[in-house]
């Protein structure tokens, strides 16, 4: 149902390449919808992992996003005059819903961009980080597929959440970020 409902919004999936020919006004009032909509989804979606997590005796307490390591976006106008940008605001967009969610829920959010994620490892776990990655990278043979570079990045920055390390400094960034 849930599915049902995020493909019954035209453009939902990628709001930004939905709009990209739309009006201005049109646009931003898309995509306005689009992120109530997937606010709501993501919400609902993390309450229910929330709560099977609590079935199976573990609570969730904290979330990390990865960041880019992208400028600010411009305004709408060039974001849409640029395919490049386009890309780089739907992942804005989603990262955004996500983190509302968690606020939402009073789940701790934290971000670390991509460029400083090797950083941050290095400050969370020392000489052992590289260790901790090769162990990471290995996990995909006793998980099974998928077990790709995303799947390995979540797992460090879970990692590093983990670790206690409240991930101070120019490379993390509070639930304002």
């Amino acid at each position: 149902m849930t599915c049902v409902r995020l493909h019954a919004l035209a453009g939902s999936v990628q709001p930004y390449h939905y709009v990209v020919k739309k009006e201005i006004r049109a646009a931003e009032t898309h995509l306005a919808s689009s992120a109530s909509e997937s606010a709501h989804l993501a919400f609902e979606a993390l309450s229910r992992l929330s709560t099977e997590l609590q079935e199976r005796g573990f609570m969730l307490t904290s979330a990390t996003i990865l960041l880019s390591s992208a400028r600010p976006l411009p305004a709408l106008e060039e974001i849409l005059a640029s395919h490049p940008l386009i890309h780089t605001a739907e992942g804005e967009f989603f990262r955004k819903v996500f983190r509302a969610a968690f606020e939402k829920m009073e789940i701790p959010v934290s971000g670390i961009r991509t460029r400083d994620l090797d950083e941050c490892a290095l400050k969370a776990f020392g000489k052992a980080a590289f260790v901790i990655q090769k162990r990471i990278d290995a996990m995909g043979r006793s998980l099974g597929a998928p077990w790709t570079k995303d799947e390995k990045t979540a797992a460090l920055m879970a990692a590093i959440v983990l670790s206690g390390d409240q991930m101070k400094g120019h490379a993390a960034h509070s639930s304002g970020a």
